[in-house]
């Protein structure tokens, strides 16, 4: 008898600390897990690049005309995102507000600030929801494209993952689930206006644009059907698609189908003569992650309304004898064609029909706790010139990005990559979240 009392005095001794245990484990304050209606955060940036010119090349000429020995370009870039939202019943409201420093020993300062998001939206069923004010829809599968992007500005190549500046737009969707091989159905209405103050920079103004997007998950591949008319920019229309082969194996594509889309062109006399016809445009890629966590993205892209090698060599031309006669008369008619050429198209990224994006990204190598090495190559393969970035990432610092990387550009005169205005560049950034 003495020996079951004992036995039950022990238990209950050993019990007692962890019914105490388990009460206060399981006790919580609903104050705290509640929800809350607003959300603040923000993003500080210092960016400093060294740029090494190349002084034979075109953009080079074009840019500094009136500074020719140049050899290097020193450029301070800050940058501060601020954005906020919120949500109070079947309201909500966001907003993101980017302001870009810039100063380099050329053109010396700049300043733009501006929001990239800003709008005010209307959910009131779980499958509806409203959105109308300025934001990105972010359509498209592919990482450093998006051709399909049709309401969209295009991406840098060179930072996929930047935020970008949005437009003022009021969107829709509307979403199902089923059972079966059709698991999720949605669509989403975009009414895009364009008029003198509202997304003039977009095309032609006094517009209303109307674009749409058809989304469905079928036999677990993501499929998107879009189309975008009205007048602004030539009709478009266009699809995409992920599907996941294995869990770290991923293939996705886009091809978009622009009706009668117009260029200016120059032949080999320097004349230049508008050309309109249906251009084509599509990307294939992959994203592979191995079981030591080496991340490898690989894409194709072509687009026919790109420029061929010898349209991009006339228009190298141009600039090569315009900066001749610059120095030796003073007269800059030919250096002012070649710049409105420049903005009409020749100066954008990317600007010719076919090229190869491959990305290799390697975390913590070694056992390097918040590092991670990449490599990315771009390269032009109607004229096989390149730009190589190799990177190193830091992230081990609370809150804290830093970054350095390198660009090497390589490729022979006349080529893309080769005329660019300098050979390499080298840029350090350190980044703050909060």
């Amino acid at each position: 008898m003495k020996r079951s009392v004992l036995i039950f005095l022990a238990l209950l001794f050993f019990t007692i600390p962890f019914r105490a245990w388990a009460e206060e484990k399981y006790s919580f304050d609903l104050s705290e897990i509640e929800k809350k209606p607003y959300h603040f955060a923000g993003y500080i940036e210092a960016r400093p690049v060294l740029y090494g010119l190349d002084t034979d090349s075109a953009f080079y000429k074009l840019r500094f005309f009136d500074d020719p020995d140049r050899e290097t370009l020193w450029e301070a870039n800050g940058r501060v995102r601020l954005e906020g939202s919120y949500e109070k019943s079947i309201f909500s409201i966001f907003a993101k507000l980017n302001t870009d420093l810039q100063y380099n020993d050329h053109t010396k300062g700049s300043e733009r600030t501006t929001f990239y998001e800003a709008y005010a939206s209307l959910k009131p069923l779980a499958s509806v929801k409203i959105d109308a004010g300025k934001k990105t829809l972010k359509w498209g599968k592919g990482y450093a494209w998006n051709p399909v992007a049709f309401a969209d500005r295009p991406k840098d190549p060179d930072d996929p993952e930047q935020a970008m500046e949005g437009y003022i737009v009021a969107t829709a969707d509307f979403i199902r689930s089923f059972e079966g091989p059709l698991k999720t159905l949605s669509f989403t209405p975009v009414l895009f206006p364009v008029y003198e103050h509202v997304n003039a920079d977009f095309g032609k103004t006094d517009k209303i644009n109307i674009a749409g997007r058809l989304y469905f998950l079928l036999y677990d591949t993501d499929i998107d059907l879009m189309f975008m008319t009205g007048g602004s920019r030539p009709d478009r229309y266009g699809f995409d698609f992920s599907r996941n082969i294995t869990t770290n194996f991923e293939i996705h594509g886009e091809y978009a189908w622009i009706k009668n889309s117009r260029k200016n062109v120059l032949d080999s006399l320097g004349v230049s003569r508008s050309i309109e016809k249906d251009a084509h445009s599509f990307l294939v890629g992959l994203r592979h992650l191995t079981s030591f966590d080496l991340t490898t993205i690989i894409e194709f892209y072509h687009n026919s309304a790109g420029f061929s090698s010898d349209e991009m060599k006339n228009f190298y031309n141009l600039i090569h004898d315009g900066f001749e006669t610059y120095q030796t008369t003073g007269d800059m008619t030919g250096l002012g064609r070649a710049t409105q050429l420049a903005e009409s198209g020749y100066a954008r990224s990317n600007a010719m029909r076919n090229y190869l994006y491959v990305r290799l990204s390697q975390k913590e190598p070694f056992d390097i706790l918040y590092f991670t090495p990449s490599l990315t190559c771009m390269i032009n393969t109607d004229d096989l010139s390149a730009s190589i970035m190799p990177e190193l990432l830091y992230t081990g610092i609370t809150n804290v990005e830093l970054r350095l990387r390198a660009g090497i550009i390589t490729g022979s005169g006349d080529s893309e990559f080769g005329e660019k205005q300098n050979d390499y560049r080298i840029e350090f950034k350190a980044g703050f979240y909060f």
